[in-house]
């Protein structure tokens, strides 16, 4: 089967679905594939199917999928020219990071791979695109990254905004508008359980109040090279992921 778009969109859905799934989920189930893709069960089933005969995943009736070596090289690829033209999109074009996803989407099936590879090499060979997402290798391959949101790291502890996980437009300028972009710092100051909300300490000492589930959407790291809220982080490079990857490593909340 050659990868046509319909096919790639698959493969990372997939992919992405797989990255979430239980230590104990082997594999990800039909209703989450069409939900993801926007589809019926039906049809995705029947493009699923399609997948398994080319090699490019493994299917099991009623329990569900799993992408194959060859299928998880590929969906690696297409979020590779995906995450390059976000940031592409960002830091040359000038383009708001709330509004490159959509744009991607569509060209990340159509630009070459030396395209691509010229794409990293002006950019400097990120790590990650503008939503702190990391960026796969030019072979596809992705560094597992174990990160914790704002629900589950302790009061009090220093922490740096490191991925958004919500590509929702308004969402993102939420975010934007409240200094909360990955790179930034931030404290956790308390959690209210009866208002399902969080309160946050962030730039400029500035109090940030949000919403339980808006904060789920937030991954963080503890920040090792930050005393107090404001300092830069001068180790970890910019907000677009050009760390120091020899003299930084991440660090959880737990």
């Amino acid at each position: 089967m050659l990868p046509s778009s319909t096919v790639e969109n698959y493969l990372k859905a997939i992919y992405l679905g797989q990255s979430s799934l239980a230590r104990d989920q082997r594999l990800l189930p039909m209703g989450q594939v069409a939900t993801a893709l926007g589809v019926t069960p039906g049809t995705a089933t029947t493009m699923v199917k399609a997948l398994a005969e080319s090699g490019l995943a493994e299917y099991e009736p009623y329990s569900g999928v799993r992408l194959s070596a060859a299928g998880e090289k590929l969906a690696g690829l297409v979020l590779r020219r995906h995450r390059l033209v976000e940031l592409f999109l960002v830091q040359v074009m000038g383009m708001s990071w709330a509004e490159v996803h959509d744009e991607a989407e569509h060209l990340e099936h159509v630009v070459s791979e030396r395209l691509i590879d010229r794409m990293d090499q002006m950019l400097g060979q990120p790590t990650h695109d503008p939503h702190g997402d990391p960026i796969p290798n030019p072979d596809g391959a992705i560094t597992t990254e174990h990160l914790d949101n704002l629900l589950t790291c302790p009061i009090g502890t220093l922490l740096r905004v490191t991925r958004i996980a919500d590509q929702d437009p308004a969402f993102l300028r939420f975010i934007e508008s409240n200094d909360l972009k990955p790179g930034q710092p931030i404290e956790v100051e308390s959690r209210d359980a009866a208002a399902d909300s969080v309160m946050l300490r962030g730039k400029d000492e500035r109090r940030i109040t949000i919403g339980a589930r808006a904060a789920s959407k937030l991954l963080v790291e503890v920040a090792p090279f930050v005393t107090a809220i404001g300092t830069p982080f001068q180790k970890y490079g910019d907000i677009f992921g050009h760390r120091d990857t020899k003299t930084q490593r991440r660090t959880r909340c737990r």
